[in-house]
């Protein structure tokens, strides 16, 4: 039986890379669109299929110049254009789940024609920004570059990964010299020169203005979530290195997340101890589990003697493509069973160590049902991938691990800026709180997450890191140093991942949040929210508190002086006073 079928109607929960229903014709076509472009019908659907629209109408341009003709085209007959990528998103920054067909929402696609790559000097690369960051980085390894950090998928366009400041996991390890190029903070950081499309006062239309980032108003459109519409940037990147990544499953979580000065940290194997020694570092704390799946990552330029050169990306097959048990365990998940949340994480740990290391020692232990679901072909595939615990090779092969056809959860997420010295006890008070959480919620009966935590670390958007003098940093990215905490030089991003429309979901989200607004209120470290993923909970749902849309997350890129909220919002407004990029959400969030 196929992994999908195992689902039956949940299959959508393992499907591979998004392609939207096409649709019948309903409602009234647009006009006529500018260039010959010619429109058609798609469902907008974004990866963890929490976001489901009608059919919406795309088109596809073949050149920057027709986005400007089509904000042009926009103004004149009211409509709004929304860029369309890879939709691996989760907040509603392109449409909102149920946007009906009647909507005067065109959709602009940009991956199937605005995708080119090229040098742009020795050490900087021109991109279009619907191209995929796997084709990026494939790109800048062929000439020797390479960027310290990117976000895990490979199927993210640029366009999209600069719009909502996509980061990876990476500082300086302890006594590491920096290299020139390559900066600790999010892509849009990296950024040398961007062109988009915005509205001239004086031709009275659309134009497209390449901003350099010496230009004020460029640190506006770095992060803007949306509200703009950006063509092609220049990336600086730096001399390529290899990489040697070491999983290990033998840190129980009360040591490697322990407070600092505890007994429990004295080994030297907290995260922090991890981060001193390498500087790349993450963890995946499956649910209802003890030992986290701990990742590190270390420039390294030759193969150890005991690592598996890897050339290709996505190493983890175990994790990309779901095993048979996983698959039926899910289905019985969103059928109802939700109680079957505990054992879900149990096998999702068992899996990961087994495709890591061979070792059945925790299998052999486990109770009859863990052992009965990971028998026969399963065990059999899951051994035949191959020991891979220990990889080398070329950046991009290990900085890419997470394919599309991984399982589709949803997620929340935040980053929280502090001292490096401070950044394992912001782990074990979020940590602690996490898991404390946890079992109150199961001691009711409730099971509101079944996926895993996540916990990544990286440094802040330094401009220089550029290497263009005069740069300012990003306005709206969640990595904004704060001018008045020039203390704070570090951000512990938090995730937690669970299946759609889990029961509690929200509620647990919304206790979590608020909890860590009190905890990183500003005086010890401060919460951002990760732009492309949940927050803003209420009971019932996310992006719908009021109070952390209107006040919370303004307040949080107004701290500390140097610009932030309020002069993103006028430059992006100033630049699109006609709101052509833009939809409901962003209205209500960008005021």
């Amino acid at each position: 039986m196929a992994a999908s079928a195992a689902l039956g109607g949940a299959g959508w929960l393992l499907r591979g890379v998004v392609g939207p229903d096409s649709a019948q014709a309903v409602g009234t076509a647009p006009p006529t669109l500018p260039g010959g472009l010619v429109p058609y019908q798609q469902v907008y659907e974004n990866w963890a299929g929490e976001i489901r629209t009608d059919a919406l109408w795309v088109c596809a341009p073949s050149a920057p110049q027709q986005v400007a003709d089509l904000a042009d085209w926009a103004v004149a007959n009211g409509w709004r254009l929304r860029a369309q990528g890879q939709r691996h998103g989760w907040a509603p920054l392109t449409v909102a789940a149920g946007e009906p067909g009647s909507s005067q929402v065109l959709l602009v696609d940009t991956t199937r024609y605005l995708t080119a790559v090229s040098l742009s000097g020795s050490t900087a690369v021109r991109v279009q920004t619907g191209a995929s960051m796997e084709s990026l980085l494939a790109y800048l390894a062929a000439h020797g570059l390479g960027v310290a950090a990117c976000p895990a998928p490979g199927d993210l366009t640029v366009g999209g990964v600069l719009a909502i400041g996509g980061h990876g996991t990476a500082v300086p390890a302890d006594g590491e010299p920096p290299v020139p190029g390559q900066g600790y903070g999010s892509l849009s950081n990296q950024v040398l020169s961007l062109t988009a499309v915005v509205h001239d006062p004086v031709a009275g239309r659309y134009v497209l203005r390449t901003f350099d980032r010496t230009e004020a108003d460029s640190a506006a459109f770095l992060v803007h979530l949306g509200r703009a519409f950006l063509t092609e940037v220049v990336l600086q990147a730096g001399a390529d290195r290899a990489l040697r990544c070491v999983s290990r499953v033998d840190i129980p979580a009360t040591e490697l997340f322990a407070a600092p000065g505890s007994p429990a940290a004295a080994g030297g194997r907290t995260f922090a101890d991890q981060v001193a020694r390498t500087g790349r570092v993450e963890a995946i704390w499956f649910a209802f589990t003890a030992n986290p799946w701990l990742k590190t990552w270390e420039p390294t330029p030759t193969r150890p003697f005991l690592s598996h050169e890897v050339s290709a990306p996505y190493n983890f097959p175990f994790s990309d493509n779901i095993p048979q048990p996983v698959a039926e365990l899910a289905g019985q998940l969103v059928g109802g069973s939700w109680g079957l949340a505990p054992l879900f994480g149990q096998l999702q740990y068992l899996i990961t160590k087994i495709g890591l290391t061979a070792d059945l020692t925790d299998l052999l232990l486990a109770p009859g049902l863990l052992r009965s679901l990971l028998s026969g072909d399963t065990l059999t595939h899951l051994l035949a991938g191959g020991l891979r615990s220990d990889l080398w090779g070329a950046s991009r092969h290990l900085l890419q691990y997470v394919r599309p056809t991984t399982l589709r959860v949803t997620a929340n997420g935040y980053a929280i800026h502090a001292r490096r010295a401070d950044l394992q006890w912001v782990i074990s008070q979020f940590t602690g709180y996490y898991q404390q959480l946890l079992g109150e919620y199961q001691a009711r009966g409730e099971f509101p997450i079944n996926g895993a935590v996540e916990i990544r670390v990286t440094g802040l958007d330094d401009p220089a890191a550029s290497g263009v003098p005069g740069a300012r940093p990003p306005l709206l990215s969640a990595l904004r140093p704060r001018a008045d905490r020039p203390e704070w030089d570090t951000a512990v991003w938090l995730d937690i991942l669970t299946l759609p429309n889990t029961p509690g979901l929200h509620r647990f989200c919304r206790d979590l949040e608020q909890h860590l607004l009190g905890v990183f209120d500003g005086s010890r470290a401060g919460l951002r929210v990760e732009w492309s993923k949940g927050w803003a909970y209420t009971a019932d749902a996310a992006w719908a508190d009021t109070d952390v849309l209107g006040r919370t997350i303004p307040d949080s890129l107004r701290a500390g002086g140097g610009g932030g909220w309020d002069e993103a919002v006028a430059v992006l407004d100033r630049h699109d006073p006609y709101r052509v990029f833009g939809n409901p959400f962003l209205d209500g969030l960008l005021r």
